[in-house]
């Protein structure tokens, strides 16, 4: 009986990170954000210490965006009319997300800087 329960936890976690894939897209842009720089951590050979960096960063962002996501769905569900409080809950969550998106780029400035650095373009 735990069983299934635990399975179905998890399959209802999975479809809400599709449908935040699906419906949202900064959700896609972060994605397709993160497709790139995993190849290009690729590329350069980071280090384990680096991948775990980055990694942490990564799902950092995707969290705050489906956490964003869950909020705007939520204020939506409580009022379809204008309120300056659900305005203001749905700014707040989109601040989490820009807050998490300043500290990516500040993580690829300093895990990727020394190994650009090292190019001549």
């Amino acid at each position: 009986m735990g069983g299934r329960k635990l399975i179905a936890s998890f399959s209802h976690a999975l479809a809400g990170i599709v449908y935040a894939f699906i419906s949202e897209r900064n959700m896609r842009v972060h994605g397709a954000a993160t497709i790139i720089i995993v190849a290009l951590g690729c590329i350069l050979h980071l280090e384990r210490l680096e991948w775990g960096l980055l990694f942490l960063t990564i799902f950092m962002v995707l969290v705050a965006e489906t956490i964003n996501t869950a909020v705007e769905i939520s204020v939506d569900l409580i009022t379809n009319d204008y309120h300056p409080l659900a305005k203001l809950a749905k700014n707040v969550a989109a601040g989490a997300v820009l807050l998490a998106a300043i500290n990516a780029l500040i993580m690829a400035v300093v895990i990727f800087g020394p190994y650009l650095s090292n190019f001549n373009f």
